[in-house]
């Protein structure tokens, strides 16, 4: 079933268990305009509060590109002033701010070109499973912009820093096989295999207990943040829900009588 969306550009649907967000832009590669930037964090909410979506994938249109960054053509317009910039930079940050506190699984298909900006919306997520034929970078020194602490720390927390300061300083481009090496992608599958093991591995999630799922997710959104702001009551809460839940007895049930648990999240 397919969402409304704010743009055609970037189109929301629900499969079942499973949320899908698909970047429309194959003409430009699937490089996120300001109306995509600015639809993303709406997406995200929905899902964030529909009890029956427990994943959700991002995918670029087409066989090219999962996101070949932002859509620098806009730039002349959208971005034409200080106050402009300071609009435009406002969504971006939302979306980005959106991407990194989704409370939900979040699982980035990548095919074909995964750069600049796009790589920022693939290491937001929790896992990235990619094509043999992708291919990854930042080429912000080729183009002379400033990148922010967030984003290198981000990058350098998932891949460390040396890896990091070659991406950044070359600013060239990586293939597959490269990023695996990094730590940047968890998985590396041929094009022709890439949409049904990406749908299975969501699917394996969508089986599991959402509560224990949901506990694993805050835990690691908490890591992101300084040591003194991160909520660990909240997380230990989590972990106490968790065993005293209908799915904690359901578990051991299944367990005891070797068969397929059916957990209801709660």
């Amino acid at each position: 079933m397919d969402m409304q969306t704010l743009t055609e550009k970037l189109v929301a649907r629900k499969d079942g268990a499973i949320g899908w967000i698909v970047f429309n832009n194959p003409q430009k590669h699937n490089a996120v305009s300001l109306e995509m930037w600015e639809a993303l964090p709406v997406v995200l909410d929905e899902f964030a509060s529909d009890a029956q979506i427990r994943v959700v994938i991002l995918r670029g249109e087409g066989e090219k590109a999962f996101v070949s960054g932002a859509d620098i053509s806009q730039f002349k317009e959208k971005r034409s002033s200080a106050e402009a910039v300071q609009t435009y930079n406002a969504a971006s940050d939302r979306a980005s701010r959106a991407l990194n506190e989704f409370s939900k699984p979040l699982i980035a298909m990548i095919r074909g070109y995964c750069i600049g900006g796009g790589l920022g919306v693939a290491t937001a997520c929790d896992l990235r499973i990619a094509s043999d034929n992708s291919r990854f970078g930042v080429p912000a020194a080729k183009l002379g912009l400033g990148y922010r602490y967030s984003g290198i720390k981000r990058l350098a927390d998932l891949v460390g820093p040396s890896f990091t300061a070659e991406i950044f300083y070359t600013g060239r481009q990586f293939d597959a096989q490269e990023a695996l090496q990094m730590g940047l992608v968890n998985r590396v599958l041929p094009v022709v295999e890439l949409e049904k093991y990406v749908l299975d591995y969501a699917t394996t999630i969508t089986n599991n207990a959402p509560l224990t799922i949901a506990a694993v997710k805050r835990s690691l959104l908490e890591m992101r943040k300084d040591p003194g702001e991160r909520d660990l009551e909240l997380c230990q809460k989590m972990v106490e829900d968790c065993f005293a839940s209908e799915d904690y007895r359901e578990g051991r049930t299944a367990f005891m009588e070797k068969r397929k648990p059916v957990f209801r999240g709660r």
